[in-house]
């Protein structure tokens, strides 16, 4: 690898060749950041109807400040030598999208409810220093449970002044040396809880083997393509992006291993800063908006859904939706912040707004834990946060609320730790995706959840829960898999092998180990193409053929080789060797990408699974279907290498079988009927 193709933490903005130059995107050195407020979380009561109409134009002012930061970025020399540039460039520009934008969000109000008052004060935006940190802020009801607030002074000795006058990183938006600490200079500070409902129900979903990416977000920004500016891991449904009804997640395939979980679990991805340049390298939401470098595969990903010291806890509604973190606390400051990071063997110490520097041997642990309190009304709201809330550091939930199961994600990556003093030129420094503005700080870190889980299923959560017991597929820590996770078997060669798929998963093309396991990786440019349907979801590196499902190989050891040995109390476990396995990104023209070769679907498509009237209260889903959806949960394996393929071959064999047996009883009664 060049050591010098990317922008490092201790480049100086100024001299030598520009980010664009290094990193091959339109995004430019420079130091310093766009601070808006944030319209969303102010609009706490729209009305149903207009709740539409008002997140595309909330996801319009998200892409007109990407807009901006991208022409500061490209305008550093003039802003140098003019100060005056930025505001008149820049700054008074955007003010003027936004008052028109926020008029129109009053105005969709206006004709259904009563017109906010004062959102025209929230037009001004300002340029900001942007390696420094927010004003602190206070936390929601001041509970254990809660976001807690950032930890500035862990790590401050780690930068060392640089890249103080940049923002580092590959393509000049963060993150820079300061940016981390070691985990050993933390003090211990996590404080775990057990009570009224102390049992637990794991599910065991996989790590996004199949590399199912977008930019889109359906939750913050329904029918907006690239509405998250940033790419996502999905792991669960496999039906998610930007024009997903309700209908179409509720009839799409899985990657749990219980197929009663049709729930969507997403976040930011990871990318090591080395240079790499992944499929949307040129596209929105990747390498155009400042988000570069080689996505990492988790290692192992733990989802776990525990009880409430208090009381016993009540059933989520079909299609909760969850979003615990704040994509833009950089620039909002930590009130919503809610990222915790941390390092195997070192959990009891948490980092809220540095990445943690882990020892050799210790891998990097990225933790979400979720509301846990329902209003028993909504199951989203308007800034998609009242509705649920975290409890007190008693674990009581506010007033009117009650305890629903608690989503704890635990996500684990094998990355070294980054060498500091070279600004990452020996081993690279790594982030989270982000929105460009937000410099790929940790304490923008942020998780996503929709309920999707059967009435059955959750019914079965609830009681395991609150009756003390460890239950789910993902119970027994990963250690014990479930048929469709056990891949080593090659299918040609054992007849038992159709029984290691009783759910009828398609992950039949990930049984042939002798595929080259990096051929996504190899071929970067053979994107399929998708026109309309979302931001790049689905399958990097599909090359359509050979019945490969779009797991690239590289996530499945051969069959000679054993499984390596999972983390202890990690419901999922990436296969493969040592290395974080990379996954090269889809194109990000739509999401239709997921609909080629990457759904997961049961093949029969049997799965009729209707929506449910638990909860119609507060949607503020698009329910605009689309027509390519049912491509995106076509099966993944079709053709070679499945049971179809399997019992082919078989049958020759025990029908040769079947006439050696019957000519040799023929032979014996022939020799005795000449005795």
């Amino acid at each position: 690898m060049a050591a010098n193709v990317y922008a490092s933490a201790t480049d100086g903005g100024s001299g030598g060749d520009s980010a664009e130059t290094r990193s091959g995107t339109g995004v430019r050195t420079a130091g310093a950041t766009i601070d808006c407020p944030d319209v969303g979380s102010k609009l706490t009561s729209v009305p149903e109807q207009a709740r539409g109409e008002v997140d595309k134009e909330l996801a319009l002012l998200d892409e007109q400040i990407a807009k901006a930061y991208q022409r500061l970025s490209e305008s550093a020399q003039q802003v140098q030598q003019d100060p005056g540039f930025a505001d008149n460039a820049v700054v008074n520009p955007l003010k003027e999208k936004r008052a028109a934008t926020l008029e129109r969000i009053a105005i969709a109000i206006d004709r259904v409810g009563d017109r906010p008052e004062g959102l025209e004060a929230l037009a001004a935006c300002t340029v900001e220093a942007g390696n420094e940190a927010p004003a602190q802020g206070e936390g929601q009801d001041g509970g254990d449970e809660q976001p807690a607030q950032e930890q500035g002074q862990a790590g401050q000795e780690q930068g060392n002044g640089q890249g103080q006058g940049a923002n580092g990183g590959q393509a000049g938006n963060g993150p820079v040396a300061a940016d981390f600490a070691d985990i050993k200079s933390v003090q211990p500070n996590a404080n775990d809880k057990a009570g009224a409902s102390g049992g637990s129900f794991a599910t065991s979903c996989g790590v996004n083997e199949n590399g199912l990416f977008n930019s889109d977000n359906i939750i913050a920004a329904p029918g907006v393509t690239n509405g998250a500016h940033h790419f996502h891991d999905y792991v669960g449904n496999q039906g998610n992006n930007a024009f997903a009804s309700d209908q179409d997640l509720a009839k799409a395939g899985t990657s749990c291993d219980d197929q009663g979980d049709k729930s969507s679990y997403y976040w930011p991805v990871v990318r090591l800063q080395n240079g790499a340049q992944e499929q949307d390298a040129q596209k929105p939401g990747g390498g155009i908006e400042g988000n570069a470098g080689e996505i990492v595969t988790p290692k192992q990903v733990t989802l776990t859904f525990v009880g409430n010291p208090r009381e016993k806890v009540t059933a989520m509604p079909r299609l909760l939706r969850i979003i615990t973190g704040d994509a833009k606390s950089f620039v909002n400051g930590p009130a919503n912040a809610n990222a915790s990071w941390s390092c195997t063997g070192f959990e009891d110490r948490q980092l809220k707004d540095k990445y943690p520097l882990c020892p050799q041997g210790s891998d990097v642990v990225r933790t979400f834990k979720f509301q846990s309190c329902w209003d028993g009304r909504n199951i989203d709201s308007a800034n998609h946060r009242t509705h649920v809330a975290f409890a007190d550091a008693a674990g009581n939930c506010p007033s009117g609320f009650r305890p629903i199961p608690q989503l704890v994600q635990r996500i684990v990556y094998d990355i070294d730790a980054p060498s500091l003093q070279d600004g990452g030129r020996t081993t690279p420094l790594f982030a989270v995706d982000s929105f460009p503005e937000q410099l790929h700080k940790p304490v923008t870190d942020h998780g996503d959840f929709i309920n999707i889980f059967d009435e059955d299923l959750m019914g079965e959560m609830v009681d395991c829960i609150n009756d003390g017991r460890k239950c789910g597929a993902g119970a027994d820590g990963g250690q014990n898999p479930a048929p469709t996770e056990e891949p080593q078997e090659e299918p040609t060669k054992t007849p038992e092998a159709p029984q290691e798929e009783p759910t009828k998963t398609p992950e039949a093309p990930q049984e042939e180990p002798t595929k080259a396991p990096e051929a996504p990786q190899e071929q970067p440019t053979e994107t399929p193409g998708a026109p309309q349907n979302g931001n790049g979801g689905g399958k990097p590196g599909d090359q359509g053929d050979d019945g490969d499902d779009g797991k690239g190989g590289a996530a499945k050891p051969p069959a000679d080789k054993p499984d390596p040995e999972p983390e202890p109390g990690d419901a999922s476990t990436a296969p493969g060797g040592a290395q974080p396995e990379v996954k090269a990104t889809a194109s990000a023209d739509g999401g239709n990408a997921a609909g080629q070769g990457g759904g997961s679907k049961n093949g029969d498509d049997q799965d009729t699974d209707g929506l449910g009237d638990s909860q119609a209260v507060g949607q503020a889903t698009s329910a605009a279907p689309t027509p390519s959806v049912p491509s995106r949960t076509e099966p993944q394996a079709v053709g070679e290498g499945g049971l179809a393929d399997t019992g082919a071959q078989l049958w020759p064999a025990a029908a040769g079988a079947v006439l050696v047996i019957a000519g040799f009883v023929v032979l014996r009664r022939v020799r005795r009927s000449h005795m």
